[in-house]
């Protein structure tokens, strides 16, 4: 993660919160909640680190109360935490936490596998919200996976969690970022699986089903009427016409012919190293890479520390950051202040404008209120 600090008047992706100190009360349409990652990262840090702004919906963290008391204390921010009451009105200059305990004492830098139920339980609280209506989106601070795993619990990601507890037959992972004077948008065919097992992964079937979301979601959450989807090949050079795999040919391209015949402004296979060109990608809306490691390096190295994680096909708004835990800086009293919080900036300015986009929630609510009953 990048260590340096926002610059003055940065905006983040999905527009722009307003910067100062909290008015009397806030009096926001929509609750945010903001989950504080693992523990002994730098999620706990940058959580608190959202009270230097007056955002324009009601935030709560979801995550261990004291544990974040404590952190802000370190950091010397000043931010005044309070347990979360729903119905009430927000304290003037405070920000609320829905308490989810920790099982045992942190050490910044040291995960430790006896805190990963909490961990856990925090997603499970903002999905819950989310689900019932409390919550009008969730925001991700980053979780260490292989602690979680350590600790007996099967999870590969986030984006794949939250959609086996809501049942969500198909997801997409979406990044977003500032590239310039351009929005880039990137998304994954397939997102943590080693790169042995992605071609068996991709098919027909899962490509197409992927660019129905992606379609979807760009124009009733994106607020884009047409949009545009450059496909990805897998293989260099998009497979050479098969001399370099025919992955292109026996599967993306069928399923890019599949779903311009409903309607769907797909095009490819291209050439990954083509087409994220700056002049190449800025005719399109968003990219569809195949892999993990094809898409992700060209996003951040456009907007590091300013990208987004969108998580597509959601019946709820879910967004996160771009980075990870940064064990080292969260260990270091010192250097845990130079962890940069734009991304989770982003991240929860884009799930208020997600969450609040007509007539893309409406139609979000009425999923929602689905699960629910």
């Amino acid at each position: 993660m990048s260590a340096a600090g926002p610059p003055q008047g940065a905006r983040p992706p999905g527009g722009a919160a307003r910067s100062g100190a909290r008015g009397d009360h806030a009096s926001p349409a929509a609750v945010v909640a903001v989950t504080i990652g693992e523990p002994a990262g730098i999620g706990p840090d940058l959580c608190v680190r959202l009270a230097e702004r007056n955002w324009p919906a009601r935030v709560v963290l979801v995550g261990d109360l004291e544990w974040l008391r404590e952190r802000a204390r370190q950091l010397g921010t000043g931010a005044r935490l309070v347990p979360y009451a729903p119905g009430t009105t927000v304290p003037v200059g405070a920000m609320e936490v829905a308490h989810c305990p920790l099982a045992a004492k942190v050490v910044g830098g040291s995960p430790d596998p006896a805190n990963a139920r909490a961990v856990v339980a925090t997603l499970d609280r903002a999905v819950d919200g989310c689900v019932s209506g409390e919550f009008a989106a969730m925001v991700t601070a980053p979780v260490q996976k292989s602690v979680i795993n350590d600790a007996g619990i099967a999870f590969t990601g986030h984006t794949e969690y939250i959609a086996a507890r809501l049942r969500t037959p198909h997801v997409v992972m979406l990044l977003v970022g500032k590239t310039g004077d351009s929005w880039l948008r990137v998304a994954l065919a397939t997102t943590h699986l080693p790169l042995a097992a992605v071609p068996a992964a991709i098919t027909r079937d899962g490509l197409s089903r992927a660019l129905r979301v992606i379609d979807e979601d760009l124009r009733a959450r994106f607020g884009i009427a047409h949009p545009r989807i450059a496909v990805c090949g897998l293989n260099p050079h998009a497979g050479e016409g098969g001399y370099l795999g025919r992955e292109e040919i026996d599967v993306i391209a069928p399923a890019v012919a599949q779903s311009r015949s409903v309607g769907i402004d797909a095009t490819g296979p291209l050439p990954a190293d083509t087409v994220f060109v700056p002049h190449a990608a800025r005719a399109y809306d968003c990219i569809l890479a195949m892999y993990h490691d094809q898409g992700l390096p060209a996003l951040k190295q456009a907007s590091f520390g300013m990208g987004v994680n969108v998580t597509l096909g959601l019946p709820i708004v879910r967004t996160s950051v771009d980075h990870g835990t940064a064990l080292d800086l969260a260990a270091d009293p010192v250097r845990m202040r130079e962890a940069d919080p734009r991304s989770l900036f982003a991240a929860l300015e884009l799930a208020i404008e997600l969450a609040g986009r007509s007539p893309g929630a409406t139609a979000l609510r009425s999923r929602t209120q689905a699960l629910a009953h």
